[in-house]
């Protein structure tokens, strides 16, 4: 993982896959329905046979002038003599890539799931061997001081430069919602010539699988999904986030040296926060691969520790960090923002998708009445809630948003160490199924489909259709570094 450009957007498992899809008119090449078998690799230099497809949707089913674009998939054939319906796989971010996910640490899990069916690592609209969006043009504006309201007024005028641009270049950007990319899994379906497919995903795969689920229900048999986001929950609660960090907390207390420096992580992290927030520093950082003056504030570092808290390998460096900012040295952000423009980079889809799903009235009085006092405030997912409102006429409203009753047989897997989707925010999500059996993983992370071999297992058996019981696998604690 690059720590350097720890935000959202950075927490897609998987190397590229450099494989183009067809230029920025989103026309096709003829390739169109045309399955090609390729030598596919995985992250040890594996190889395995796959084929690779593409098929055409529209960019907004909602306009008649819209464009066609391309969707792109790899197809991994099953080895069994009768396989299930076809496993779609959805990645998370929004912005995430499939076939890269299949080309990182969970190459193994897509190579194992082939015993019960066909594997399909679908690149969503806008991703991987799906993105037709031109290249943007430099912004005009100044590399702004890096506190809440020069990063959010940095990142409004941004969005609505490329909303402009790109319309101006034929692209409908009103058409990278969610809604949108659950009906492009059906067209997947359609194209595949399958009565229904099973789904796994993680984060915002999830939300995206929400979608599906409620869209094309019947035509979808089993889920497994893994760091739940719900429909109203692109903007995470701040005080859940501060549940997660008292079990944070409680890890420090067992490290007797640790914890006499820090009596309290929390208390240290709001200290630290309030003052470079309200006297930030100036500090020389790479922003766009040169070197340039840059003002940093506390708001930055809480963007910073949302990056850190995802996962347990990158939470290790929370505590020692704090230590160091607080001691009053904030050069030791040079080793973790080693590009610090990566925060303030439109690249449309991500952007679009999340304007679209938005944040209902009542959620975001909750945030801004919670932010205030809470550890990260509203930083985690930045920029939303922060730019929302910044393109009028593209959130989806309410409807979307409701939560539903899903009878579907389901696998929820969580981590109780995810910073990303804290597992209070899971617990909303999985109410809403029926038939859900529960796997959790103690300090297990964000990234929880590869962090324990157990958790394959699990999957493997549960796409074979058996549901079994809650169950609860354990990985070591995470030991907490020094500098």
């Amino acid at each position: 993982m690059n720590i350097s450009a720890l935000h959202r957007r950075t927490f897609i498992t998987g190397a590229g896959l450099a494989v183009a899809a067809c230029g920025p008119s989103g026309r096709s090449s003829g390739l169109l329905n045309l399955e090609k078998t390729f030598t596919f690799e995985g992250p040890q230099g594996q190889q395995v046979q796959a084929e690779r497809s593409f098929f055409e949707v529209p960019e907004d089913r909602r306009d008649p002038r819209s464009r066609k674009i391309r969707l792109g998939y790899v197809r991994f054939r099953s080895t069994s003599s009768n396989p299930g319906a076809p496993i779609v796989y959805l990645a998370g971010g929004p912005g995430g890539s499939a076939t890269a996910a299949a080309a990182g640490p969970r190459f193994p899990i897509f190579m194992a799931l082939r015993d019960v069916a066909d594997v399909i690592a679908f690149d969503q609209r806008g991703t991987g061997l799906s993105r037709h969006l031109p290249e943007l043009s430099r912004s005009p504006a100044p590399f702004p001081p890096l506190t809440r309201e020069g990063m959010t007024a940095y990142m409004r005028e941004e969005i609505q430069r490329a909303w402009s641009e790109w319309n101006d270049q034929g692209v409908l950007l009103a058409g990278y919602d969610t809604e949108q990319s659950a009906d492009d899994v059906d067209a997947l379906r359609r194209h595949l010539g399958a009565e229904k497919i099973d789904v796994w995903g993680i984060s915002y795969g999830t939300h995206l699988a929400l979608s599906v689920l409620k869209r094309h229900g019947r035509h979808v048999g089993r889920v497994a999904l893994a760091s739940l986001e719900g429909q109203d929950q692109t903007v995470k609660l701040p005080s859940r986030l501060d549940a997660y960090f008292e079990r944070v907390d409680a890890l420090v207390a067992s490290d007797p040296e640790l914890r006499s420096t820090v009596p309290s992580l929390p208390a240290l992290m709001r200290r630290v926060h309030a003052r470079l927030e309200e006297n930030p520093v100036d500090l020389t950082l790479p922003v766009g691969g040169s070197p340039a003056p840059v003002r940093v504030g506390g708001f930055v570092v809480q963007l910073l520790a949302g990056g850190l808290v995802a996962n347990p390998d990158t939470l290790s460096l929370l505590p020692a960090l704090y230590a160091a900012l607080d001691s009053g040295q904030p050069e030791v952000l040079t080793y973790f923002m080693r590009d610090a423009g990566a925060w303030l980079r439109v690249s449309g889809m991500t952007e679009a998708m999340d304007l679209a799903s938005g944040i209902s009235a009542a959620r975001l009085r909750q945030v801004e009445q919670e932010a205030p006092t809470s550890v990260l405030g509203d930083a985690l997912n930045f920029p939303m809630p922060h730019i929302a409102g910044a393109v009028l006429g593209v959130d989806l409203g309410d409807s979307f948003r409701a939560p539903i009753s899903i009878e579907h047989p389901a696998l929820l897997i969580s981590g109780n160490l995810d910073g990303r989707t804290p597992l209070e925010e899971q617990e909303d999500v999985a109410s809403q199924f029926t038939r859900a059996r529960r796997l959790r993983v103690e300090n297990a992370g964000h990234n929880v489909l590869e962090a324990h071999p157990g958790v394959q297992s699990r999957l493997l058996s549960f796409f074979n259709g058996e549901d079994g019981l809650d169950e609860t696998l354990t990985l070591p604690p995470p030991a907490f570094r020094r500098f």
